[in-house]
């Protein structure tokens, strides 16, 4: 039997979620793999538990005696019927026979039926262990925390104005928003903000609000907030959800950490609310959808050290559960997110809730200036992912130095100087921390002011960026007597921010910042600066900021184009909470969570003007009429070089055209599952018939508006199909290329002509012709017509080598099979062979839930070692995992949900003793003889692996064929070898061999 594979090997996580289930007719009870403690014993905790069976904004029918809950198109979730009641008690009575059957009845903490199915109990870790195994049960996940992560912008995205789209598209602002509900997921909100006054009335949506609305408000326990017609609901999701609630916070809606009343007021915040901060007006405010109702889920609790807000994921899910039942039509989720997995529970849970019509925006995260390349979060095909950017409001600001030189910064406060400068390490207090007084901490940290009075008094001061807020070190400043700040990056990624300072300020790069630095460290005393006050001409925007997570996606290995597009981020002034902002009203704040609302606010727009519309056409026309270019008609900038579309997606958002995009490309639930197949992701979290009942596709060809190929090896052709959103004219388009650099783009078709809300398809094929490997290149392609549309999808690309089988696998003690190889070049393709080598089989004797350990000691020079088991040594339903270490650290584990495990290493010298640790998870008997398989290949080949023919001519995009042989085996021994491909100078890649029994 001969059997090309690419295996993946999978960790048992259990990470808070809810599950969804079949979903036109695709039954989404998946989960994320649970995270098996060392000695195997789960932790006793709160844990998420996913069922089977569909939720209610998914159950298209088939359980006897219940009709489908699922909507139709364009309509919300009914929860409240008596066939979804009792459809609902029908999933919660599963919720129960599952607790009941490891004696855990009581221990049920929430529910789950609306986006997911599922529940949240509080187990021991056997009764974590027990329940997984469970009749019904599909997965289990432990409870995780989340983390969070405007004046000028309305006009700078062309919204306000007699041409803007408030004005054309609805009439004028006081009606743009009308008859749109957006939830807002996030820390809770101040609801006397003026940003959320009360509408007028009556009002003229207040039909459509009322007969899609069945939320209620919790106006909360301490000092309880009043809904209004702006905000209509409130929930919050506390203590009871294993959230940790500090004194001073509201057991309540009520925001103390202020990132919620900023999202919810960018969102649909009033317009031309006087925004005033630290006593100064800086300008009139307002949200994208000014009209539109507000429904507040606080699921993020100000953390013990004042940094951040969090929250578990089971209180998230929940208020997704109930967003989606309450009628919302958009979600704001500036929350942190996994950047591996679309299969998270969050993301689970949007999956339920954009198939049942609710568009989700979410944050692409803030960590492009640490983590870099493939940091993007919230990667999955079913929600607009945001990056964060400039925008054009002036703030720029100078430091000029005593002896003349001048710097570019920025900064919103009035100059100062000439006056004495002193770099903060020269400042430090008697018995402080020097790292506290680099970074100036305040009063407000651990440990305190650590600048001396008597050093800092009457100067400006030079502050390192990092670990406490930027405006707590102009208060640290503030309270040591000092009258200025300049602000220094300590990394050329990092964004420059016009945050609202104390004391006049400039924020510097890096290089800047150090140059600035030298001049007080060689002058001493002596030295003098002056900040200059800020320069209010408009700026060049946007620009990327240098916090914003991007691509590529690890979760996709950057098949799909994430993030999807961007929005401004950066020094953005909304409504905040005053017992968390130094008692303002109003602040500046910068974020991948700040653009996220943005996002949110004109999808609800461009909802008011389509109602019918679904999340995904929405999120195409958003897409599709993004520009990569800035407000000069130039590239968009990152860092002082141009960005590309694994930084902005698509680019930035034009909210104009997105009114009226032409065509727009369409995907749903099918597509979403066979893309999660086609990426190896729903494997994780679904029995293995799911994928196979459902199919898979390639990634790249998920029918969505950007195109994205990595790994592409001499040449692919992609397909989309195109959706004409015209209600009564058919439309011709025609497509122009910009082919990457060192690529040749084919379109298949001249033309396309779409009759009105049909569909049409088209392909295009790629080649490359010089392009650096492994390098990204860029391109898009447009389609254009004569009324004047232009569908514009970004295109990135990765040139490889070459494209190898992971793997082949065979069986016997002679035999050979046919691989392909797919050359990214012309030239001559080398094959060399290493192996066969036998497995060294130890036993490993270990009670059921618990490991026992075996060592293996590899020879010097070995490239290529496996540590496996094997379901075809044990009785079935046998768990077994694996954790491998060398010395003290862990090198690899592999933890699925059967006797079937690998632990894959490679380098150049792999020498030494490794200890294998083999847990026996789950089994029919109490204990259990684990056969730990141990492989060491060297690159010396052993005589009993060839590969014909040895080199072979390819020629670029053309498959090259070669056979793999093996003979003189041992019967009834597992074997593992290698064949190494290179272009005669540079590997091109690797094939393993397995041959098993």
């Amino acid at each position: 039997m001969i059997q090309t594979t690419v295996r993946r090997p999978v960790t048992r996580v259990v990470a808070a979620a809810t599950g969804a289930a079949a979903v036109v007719a695709v039954p989404l009870a998946m989960m994320v793999p649970m995270q098996v403690a060392a000695a195997g014993a789960l932790p006793s905790g709160r844990y998420i538990v996913m069922t089977g069976g569909a939720p209610l904004a998914t159950y298209a029918g088939g359980v006897p005696g219940f009709k489908a809950t699922k909507p139709k198109a364009g309509a919300k979730v009914d929860t409240r019927s008596a066939n979804a009641r009792g459809y609902a008690k029908h999933l919660s009575e599963g919720h129960a026979k599952a607790l009941a059957s490891v004696g855990a009845s009581t221990a049920r903490r929430h529910d789950y039926s609306v986006a997911f199915n599922g529940f949240s109990a509080s187990l021991t870790g056997a009764q974590a262990d027990a329940i997984a195994k469970a009749p019904g049960v599909v997965k289990v996940w432990k409870d995780e925390v989340r983390k969070a992560d405007t004046i000028s912008t309305p006009g700078f995205l062309g919204l306000s104005g007699t041409g803007g789209v408030w004005q054309r598209q609805f009439g004028g602002v006081s009606h743009a928003g009308e008859g749109v509900i957006i939830a807002d997921l996030d820390t809770g909100v101040w609801a006397e903000n003026p940003a959320f006054a009360t509408l007028s009335s009556p009002r003229p949506d207040q039909g459509t609000i009322n007969a899609k609305w069945h939320g209620l408000c919790d106006a909360g326990a301490e000092e309880p907030i009043t809904c209004t017609n702006k905000i209509i609901g409130a929930r919050y999701y506390g203590a009871d959800f294993g959230n940790t609630v500090i004194p001073e916070e509201f057991v309540g809606p009520r925001d103390y950490n202020g990132h919620g009343s900023h999202t919810a007021s960018t969102a649909a915040g009033a317009n031309g609310v006087t925004a005033v901060i630290n006593g100064g007006v800086v300008g009139q405010a307002s949200g994208m959808a000014p009209a539109a109702r507000l429904a507040i889920y606080k699921v993020l609790w100000e953390t013990a050290d004042h940094t951040s807000g969090s929250g578990t994921t089971s209180g998230i899910v929940a208020a997704i559960d109930d967003a989606v039942s309450d009628g919302v039509d958009v979600i704001n989720y500036s929350i942190s997110g996994s950047s591996q997995y679309i299969v998270s529970p969050d993301e689970l849970a949007f999956f339920g809730a954009a198939q049942a019509g609710v568009f989700v925006s979410a944050s692409a995260g803030n960590s492009g200036d640490t983590v870099g390349a493939s940091s993007v979060a919230h990667n999955a095909p079913w929600e607009m992912t945001v990056a964060a950017s400039t925008h054009d409001r002036g703030n720029t600001n100078t430091v000029t130095l005593g002896n003349g030189a001048v710097y570019h910064g920025v900064g919103v406060s009035p100059g100062i100087g000439p006056k004495p400068l002193i770099r903060s390490t020269d400042a430090v207090l008697a018995g402080a921390d020097s790292q506290a007084a680099r970074l100036c901490f305040s009063s407000a940290t651990p440990g305190g002011n650590a600048l001396d009075p008597a050093m800092v008094a009457g100067k400006i001061v030079i502050c390192d960026r990092g670990v406490n807020a930027r405006v707590d070190k102009s208060q640290a400043v503030n309270e040591a007597g000092g009258v200025g700040m300049v602000l220094a990056n300590t990394s050329a990624a990092q964004s420059l921010n016009a945050d609202f300072h104390i004391i006049p300020t400039s924020h510097v790069n890096s290089a800047d910042g150090a140059a600035i630095k030298a001049y007080a460290a060689l002058v001493g005393s002596s030295a003098t600066a002056t900040i200059s006050a800020r320069d209010t001409t408009p700026v060049r925007a946007p620009e990327m900021a240098g916090f914003s997570s991007f691509g590529p996606a690890l979760a996709g290995g950057g098949d799909l184009l994430k993030p999807d597009i961007t929005a401004p981020g950066v020094d953005v002034v909304a409504a905040v909470a005053p017992p968390g902002n130094n008692g303002n009203s109003f602040d500046a704040y910068s974020g991948t969570s700040m653009a996220a609302p943005h996002i949110t606010g004109i999808a609800a727009l461009v909802l008011q003007a389509h109602p019918a519309w679904s999340p995904m056409w929405v999120k195409s026309a958003l897409m599709t009429t993004a520009s990569p270019l800035d407000n000069k008609g130039l590239p968009i900038q990152r860092g002082g070089a141009d960005a590309t579309p694994l930084h902005y997606g698509n680019g930035h958002v034009t909210p104009t055209p997105a009114f009226d995009p032409g065509l727009i490309y369409d995907n749903g639930a099918v597509d979403w599952v066979r893309y999660g197949c086609g990426i190896g992701q729903f494997q994780l979290v679904s029995d293995p018939s799911f994928c196979a009942t459902y199919g898979s596709i390639d990634p790249s060809n998920l029918n969505y508006p950007s195109i994205a190929v990595a790994g592409l090896a001499g040449s692919q052709t992609v397909t989309r199909t195109v959706t004409n959103t015209s209600l009564d004219q058919a439309s011709q388009y025609t497509p122009t290329v910009v082919a990457p650099a060192g690529f040749t783009a084919n379109v298949n078709v001249d033309k396309l002509t779409v009759p009105p809300l049909q569909s049409r398809s088209f392909s295009v094929t790629f080649t490359r012709t010089t392009a650096p490997l492994t390098k990204w290149a860029f391109g898009s392609l447009t389609w254009t017509d004569k009324r004047g549309h232009s569908v514009r999808s970004a295109v990135a690309l990765q040139p490889v080598a070459a494209t190898v089988p992971t793997e082949v696998s065979g069986s016997g003690t002679s035999g050979s099979t046919t691989v392909s190889v797919a050359p990214g070049f012309t030239g001559t393709l080398t094959a060399t062979a290493a192996g066969l080598t036998p497995a060294t089989v130890g036993t490993v004797t270990a009670s059921k839930g618990a490991a026992g350990t075996a060592t293996f000691t590899a020879p010097a020079g070995t490239k290529v070692l496996r540590f496996a088991t094997y379901d075809a040594d044990y009785p079935a339903n046998t768990d077994v995992d694996l954790v491998v270490k060398k010395g003290t650290l862990e090198v690899g584990s592999s933890a699925g949900a059967t006797a079937q495990e690998a632990v894959n290493l490679s380098g150049d010298d792999l020498g030494g003793t490794y200890t294998i640790q083999a847990t026996y998870f789950a089994g029919a008997t109490a204990s259990l003889g684990i056969q730990v398989n141990s492989f060491a290949v060297s690159a010396t080949p052993v005589g009993n692996l060839t590969v014909t023919p040895a080199t072979q001519a390819v020629t670029i995009g053309r498959p090259a064929p070669a056979t793999v042989a093996w003979t003189g085996l041992a019967a009834g021994t597992r074997y593992l070898g290698t064949v190494d491909w290179s272009d005669g100078t540079n590997s091109v890649g690797r094939t393993l061999v397995a041959i098993l029994k």
